[in-house]
């Protein structure tokens, strides 16, 4: 088990989609997130990735087993960060996930609360993402509140009604609601995102980071090695 980290001091003069971590190009970060194989984590890497994601959540198509990550993984360690996505982790399933995994950090993707983002940190040594649906602008209400116990947002499309996946469904939100909008942590812009329309959400959202999964799929959980080239592509254009 890593030692515990505590999340970065909160930056005094926050802006939009601030980012601490390869500040020095103006490009987007990209996160790919879903990988199962080495062909496509090799073509999220080549094509200059900062993020790659191991989903551990078996009702997902994308979901991959730590030990399986593990092995997969390895690859990227100093390359990118390495992503541990979790939706609702208990603690044996998230130790399981520091010990065998080691992710870099580790995204929750459900209903979990700040407490509960806290006791993660601090279970597993990793640093945090939390993902926040997102419809309308009620759903920024209490953002803040993760400010103090993660190092970076999310924020996602609402899935459909009865959608068994939190996320990776294809759903897409208003961007025009993070327009102009400051937060004390940086964030990504998820939901929907591909090589074609990846330059007009940034640009309408202000978003320096961003996150993508079915949109480099040529089918549920099929990554596609030229989808994430051409995305990786469009986020240096």
């Amino acid at each position: 088990m890593r030692t515990f980290i505590a999340p970065p001091p909160l930056d005094p003069k926050p802006g939009r989609g601030h980012l601490r971590v390869m500040s020095q190009t103006p490009s987007l970060q990209v996160k790919i997130c879903g990988l199962t194989t080495p062909e496509t984590l090799d073509a999220a890497l080549s094509g200059g990735a900062a993020f790659v994601g191991a989903v551990v959540f078996p009702p997902s198509p994308r979901h991959i087993a730590p030990l399986h990550a593990a092995t997969l993984f390895e690859r990227a360690r100093g390359k990118a960060r390495i992503v541990a996505v979790t939706v609702d982790a208990d603690d044996a399933l998230l130790t399981e996930i520091a010990l065998i995994l080691k992710p870099d950090l580790i995204q929750l993707h459900g209903s979990e609360t700040p407490e509960r983002a806290v006791e993660v940190r601090r279970l597993t040594g990793a640093g945090i993402i939390k993902a926040l649906p997102i419809r309308s602008a009620e759903d920024f209400d209490g953002v803040e509140a993760w400010s103090s116990v993660v190092d970076y947002l999310m924020f996602d499309a609402k899935p459909p009604k009865g959608s068994v996946l939190p996320g990776g469904v294809g759903a897409t939100f208003d961007w025009g609601l993070l327009a102009e909008r400051t937060f004390a942590r940086p964030w990504f812009l998820a939901g929907g995102l591909n090589p074609d329309n990846l330059a007009e959400a940034a640009a309408i959202s202000g978003a320096m980071l961003a996150d993508v999964s079915s949109g480099v799929e040529s089918a549920p959980g099929v990554k596609d090695a030229s989808r994430i080239a051409a995305f990786l592509q469009a986020a240096r254009s």
